[in-house]
This record gives structure tokens, sequence and C-alpha cells, in this order.
């Protein structure tokens, strides 16, 4: 048990150093600028437009939740109706939107990506290129980490911005409250820097999601089976690292 334990840790120790020193490679001088925008804006695209209905759908049901839990806990209180939209305004910015909308993102992309760049490395493409001189580190994984810093706080955003109409549809539409109380709501003691915060945790994740997801592709060994296990690594280990990294930011951020 005890060698077990040794020997478990001796890998999460390797991995973590190889992690590491492989940014030295990924972060190099690219060698045509042409051929990474390309791939930049391909990615940019996979990642906004690919998981932008998902996103929508998802956040339009945590908005309308929010606002019908948090007026079921309202209704044995003295608290004003408004406070429903201050509630679910504040909510969808500070966590639901980024947390959700990342933990969405590392199943949806991190996967996509770890097998697409795990079938690279199998079918030997990356050996290829590699023989060419090129730097695959840099080639086939800087675009889609530059990309997913650019495009998932977009897609946060848009999180955001649709849960908050949510929690109006359920809330106003539903008879709970009036429109002027929801909106009231929404414009009362609002605090810019929850929007700081909210966009400091998207890029964090952004780059746990895409950096973690490239890192189990790119070293990927056998067959199919390892293959499928390298994507489910890369949803699991993401959304493990997603929730501590929201602990600790929420931390710092709110101290």
């Amino acid at each position: 048990m005890l060698g077990h334990l040794l020997n478990s840790e001796k890998s999460v120790f390797y991995h973590l150093g190889r992690f590491v020193g492989w940014h030295t490679k990924i972060f190099s001088k690219p060698e045509n600028w042409r051929m990474y925008y390309k791939e930049i804006i391909r990615q940019m695209y996979d990642i906004g437009i690919g998981s932008l209905t998902i996103v929508t759908i998802i956040s339009i049901f945590i908005g309308a939740v929010t606002a019908i839990q948090f007026s079921y806990q309202l209704s044995d209180s003295f608290l004003p109706d408004f406070y429903i939209g201050y509630v679910v305004r504040d909510m969808m910015i500070i966590e639901l939107a980024v947390t959700f909308t990342s933990l969405v993102l590392a199943g949806k992309v991190g996967s996509n990506m770890a097998a697409e760049i795990g079938g690279m490395r199998q079918k030997e493409h990356i050996d290829a290129m590699e023989l060419m001189g090129v730097n695959t580190s840099a080639y086939v994984v800087m675009p889609k980490i530059l990309a997913g810093l650019i495009v998932i706080p977009m897609l946060v955003s848009v999180s955001a911005i649709v849960g908050i109409g949510g929690g109006y549809f359920a809330s106003v539409w539903g008879g709970i409250i009036s429109e002027a109380d929801y909106i009231k709501g929404l414009r009362s003691f609002f605090i810019p820097w929850n929007v700081v915060m909210m966009y400091v945790k998207a890029i964090v994740f952004a780059y746990i999601i895409t950096s973690v997801s490239c890192y189990q592709g790119y070293f990927v060994k056998g067959g199919s089976i390892e293959l499928g296990q390298a994507s489910t690594r890369a949803v699991v280990y993401s959304d493990i690292l997603i929730l501590i990294a929201d602990f600790i930011i929420a931390i710092i951020l709110t101290s």
C-alpha cells in the first residue's frame, strides 16, 4: 500500500514537472505567424460558435432556477421583492455563469481537444511534423490556448447576461414579482469589482481547460482505449482544478 502511494506521488510530481517544463516549448516563437493566425481563428470559431447553444440553454435555466429558489426563500422573510433581481445578478456574475460555463466547456471543448491532439499523436502526424522541423508543442497547442483565453471569457459574458434574462422570465413572467421590481434589483447595490472577479476566474479557468486537455492528448500513448482514458482524464482533472482555483480566487479577491 505504501509503495503504491509513493509510486502514485512520483507519478503526480512527474506529470507536474513535465507539464510545467512543456510550457517553454509551447510559448516559443512561431515559425510562420500566418499559419498560427489561421489556426487561432479556427479554434476560436470551434470553441465559441460550437459551444454557444449549450451555454445559452444552460444559463437560461440556471438564472431561472436561481430566481425561483430565492423567491421561495424570500417568502418567509421581510426582505423586499426586488432582492430577487439583485441576488440573481450577483450570483450569475460572481459564481454561476463562470463556473457552470467552465465546467460545461471542460466536458465539451476539453475532451475534443484531448481527442484531436491524441488522434494526431496516434496517427503519427505529430511525429511527421517534428521530422520537418516544426515545433509541434507550439503549433498544435498554443493556438488552442490563445483561442480559449479569448473566447471563453466571451462565453462567460453571454452566460451571465442570458442567466439574468432567465431570472427575468421566471420571476416576471411567472408572476413572482413585477418587472419594475426585478429591474430595480438589477440596478441596486452594484459593485464593479464583481465583474473583474468574473473575468479573472474566466481567464484562469480557460487556461486550465485548454492546457490540461492539450497535455493529456499530446502525451497519450497506446490505442483507442488509452485515447478514451486521456479524454476522460482531461475532463476530470480540468473540473477538479477549476473548483480548486475557484476556491483560491474567491479567497484572494474577496479578502
